[in-house]
This record gives C-alpha cells, sequence and structure tokens, in this order.
C-alpha cells in the first residue's frame, strides 16, 4: 500500500531542510501540503495518494514533449549502458552545441553547465572578467536563480513568500546590483545616464516568468539593447524559461533582438539537469582554459543529460511547425478561462506569451512586479485548491506560469475548463 503525501512530508521534514529541496515545492503559501509525486507520462502526474493530475507544471517548465516521451527515455537507457558519468569530453556534447547554435544564431560559443543558476551565475562572472566592471543591472521579480548576486528583488520563491532579499548576501555584493522596475524605459536610462561607465552587464528575461507572465512593453527590450551597446555594457538574455518554450529557438531569434550571451536550462535537459550559456566568440574565448575567467563542472555535459537533452531537441527541430498549434491551445484556454471569470464577475487579467500564460486575480493591467503583486492572493489559494481537489495540477504560487506540452490533448483541456467551472461555482 502506498504511503501518504502528508506521511511522506513528516518523514522529509526529519531529514530536509523544510521537507523539500526546493522552497517552492512546500505549497505551504497554498496553505496545504506538497504531494509526492509517483510517477508521470505525457501530460499526467501522479501522486502517492493515487491522485491523477493534469499537470500544468511540467517540472517547472522542462517537459515540453510530456513526461516519459519514449524517444528521450530510451536516449537516456541507451547513454546509462554506456556509463553514467566521464568527467571527461564525449561527442554528444559537441552534437548538443551544434543544435543550440543552429537554433540561437547569437550564441556563437558556449559551454553546457548543469543548472539555470549555473549558467546565469557564470555569464556575470564571465561578463565582469571581460568588461573589468563590476556593477550590474536586473530587474524586479526576474528570477535569474538563486545566486548571491540575483537575489535582489528576485522573482519566483522570493516572490511567493515575500522575502525582500536573502539573508547571506553580504550587503557590499547587493550594493553591486541594480534593480529596476520591468518595463519602466526610463528609470533604465537614468541608471545608464548616471551609473554606466561601471556596469558590466544587464541580465533581463525577456519574458519574465517568476513573477508570473508579464510582457515586455513594445520597444523596451529594443532601447536596452540600444543603450548596452552604445555604452559598451554586456547584454545577457536569460532565456532559461523561454528558450525552445515559444518557438524553435528562442525570443531574441523571434524578434531580432541579438544579444552578447545568452543563458537556457530547462527544456534543453530535456527532464535531467542541463544548462547553458554562450555567446560571441571573443567574450567566450575569456574563459578557461583560453582566458582567465575561471568555471567548471564535474558533471558538466554529463552523458546521461546530454542524451536526454539531444533527444528533445532533435524532436522538437522536427516539431517546430507545430510550436503554432501548441500555443493556439494556450490561447484557447486563456479566453475559456476569461469567459468563465467574465461570467461570475471574478476579475482576472490574462497575461500569455506562447505555451505560457498566468492569470492574475486583478482587473488591472500587469507590466511589472508592482502590478503583479496586485493579484488577490487569498483568491488564489481557494482556487488551487479547488483546482487541485478536481485533478488540476498547478504551482502553488500566484507568481508562477502556467505551462502547456505537446502531450496535453484537446480532452485535457475541456476537462481543465470543465473543472475550472466547478471551482469557480463552489467559491
Amino acid at each position: 500500500m502506498n504511503r501518504t503525501s502528508e506521511c511522506l512530508f513528516q518523514e522529509a521534514r526529519q531529514v530536509i531542510a523544510g521537507g523539500v529541496n526546493s522552497p517552492v515545492r512546500a505549497f505551504g503559501s497554498v496553505r496545504s501540503l506538497p504531494r509526492f509525486i509517483q510517477r508521470a507520462s505525457g501530460s499526467k502526474i501522479y501522486d502517492t495518494d493515487g491522485r491523477e493530475y493534469i499537470d500544468y507544471v511540467l517540472s517547472w517548465g522542462p517537459m515540453i514533449l510530456g513526461h516519459g516521451h519514449p524517444r528521450v527515455v530510451d536516449a537516456i537507457r541507451t547513454a546509462a549502458e554506456k556509463g553514467t558519468s566521464y568527467g571527461a569530453p564525449t561527442e554528444l556534447e559537441t552534437s548538443m552545441g551544434i543544435l543550440i547554435k543552429e537554433a540561437f544564431p547569437a550564441i556563437e560559443l558556449m559551454r553546457m553547465v548543469s543548472s539555470g543558476t549555473e549558467a546565469t551565475m557564470s555569464a556575470i562572472r564571465l561578463a565582469r572578467g571581460y568588461t573589468g566592471k563590476d556593477k550590474i543591472v536586473k530587474f524586479d521579480g526576474c528570477y535569474h536563480g538563486h545566486a548571491d548576486s540575483l537575489l535582489v528583488k528576485a522573482g519566483s520563491g522570493v516572490v511567493t513568500y515575500g522575502i525582500p532579499g536573502s539573508p547571506g548576501v553580504p550587503a557590499a555584493l547587493a550594493a553591486l546590483t541594480f534593480s529596476l522596475p520591468f518595463n519602466d524605459i526610463e528609470a533604465f536610462e537614468e541608471t545608464i545616464a548616471l551609473q554606466g561607465n561601471d556596469i558590466a552587464c544587464v541580465i533581463v528575461e525577456p519574458v519574465p516568468g517568476n513573477m508570473g507572465v508579464v510582457l515586455p512593453e513594445p520597444g523596451f527590450l529594443e532601447r536596452i539593447r540600444e543603450l548596452t551597446a552604445k555604452n559598451g555594457i554586456l547584454l545577457i538574455f536569460d532565456e532559461v524559461i523561454t528558450g525552445f518554450r515559444l518557438t524553435y529557438g528562442g525570443y531574441q531569434t523571434m524578434k531580432g533582438i541579438v544579444p552578447d550571451l545568452t543563458c537556457l536550462g530547462k527544456i534543453i535537459g530535456g527532464g535531467l539537469p542541463v544548462g547553458a550559456f554562450g555567446g560571441r566568440k571573443e567574450i567566450m574565448d575569456c574563459l578557461a582554459p583560453t582566458g582567465p575567467v575561471y568555471q567548471a563542472g564535474t558533471l558538466s555535459g554529463n552523458p546521461l543529460a546530454m542524451a536526454a537533452g539531444f533527444a528533445t531537441l532533435k524532436m522538437l527541430k522536427e516539431l517546430r511547425k507545430e510550436y503554432d498549434s501548441l500555443n493556439k491551445k494556450a490561447e484557447y484556454l486563456c479566453r475559456e478561462i476569461k469567459l468563465l471569470f467574465d461570467k461570475r464577475g471574478f476579475p482576472v487579467t490574462l497575461n500569455q506569451s506562447g505555451s505560457l500564460f498566468t492569470p492574475f486575480f486583478t482587473s488591472d493591467r500587469v507590466t511589472d512586479l508592482i502590478s503583479a503583486q496586485k493579484s488577490d492572493t487569498g483568491f488564489f489559494i481557494r482556487f488551487f485548491q479547488g483546482m487541485m481537489e478536481r485533478g488540476i495540477y498547478l504551482a502553488p504560487s500566484a507568481f508562477e506560469a502556467v505551462f502547456l506540452s505537446f502531450a496535453h490533448t484537446t480532452s485535457d483541456i475541456e476537462k481543465t475548463v470543465e473543472m475550472m467551472e466547478d471551482t469557480l461555482n463552489h467559491l
């Protein structure tokens, strides 16, 4: 007989800090207990209590093909039979690099790492080493991982739990980070005018997904590119979420904006821990062993992770004409949500980009962190609990994205709408 999630959580708390290995899994912000997952397949996940859910978290984005895709599983199995780690180069690392480079023309050279956090952390160190400058600019509510320099006014669990920064980040280091309101080009222009000579890089999620999905206003990213280039500041696009999610490639390829460095993760691992960062050759050549900026990782380019990522990207390349169909599923779901909420007089603002979106429980436009935080979190808690009870698995935070996969069927979407209507009728 399976042990319940409640029992497993109590046991986990005796050996794991907080009972979870990442704060966003704790369900504390939604006044609930985390579900312990036993298995997953396609668009569904199954917990140890025997419940089935339609999954809209998708491991926080990577499972765009759905869970347990046979080609990805076969690739991992084949690689594992040859050995799980070598700490030495393999041909597959280069094959992965070629696929990524084809999809992201701005990436001339790259490095594989083991997480998105590692990618952004390394890209910023490289930018500082290349430019000889220390200060960086980020934007409120954008989450670039938990490296010290990037936890200033960050998104994801930092917003969910109302943490203004984080103890353990030295004040002197935090002082080197300017965090500005997203979509506020005047604040950005003013910062560049005052501090431009000391700024090494600007890092930005082109479509933030960690304060909920927020869309860039027309011209915002283009102006950032213009001013960074003019002032000798490197522009880093954090496409850990948007890379291969909105299209086969990145937001930069859709909009024709060329950053100096790009960070990737999530989807390129096919469900295994993988990140990457890359960009112009002259910048990347500053990394050891060809240059003085040190970056390393024993498990970087791990053969299992490369096998999963390569299989995933190969499939996405085959499916690149199907992205429009996937994105239209998200559009349809957003329309239905809007109709259901409007019919009952519940305020909702939907921000959607491709196959990811967020319903904010507010009637105001959401363009930055401050407007995102107007969302009624009390309503979200009741909504979340109702959807979970009805077999719809959402992120346990009002400030996260809903993700769709190629495995989500029309039947999944219709059932989701039906369960949402029932949830709203009982609120």
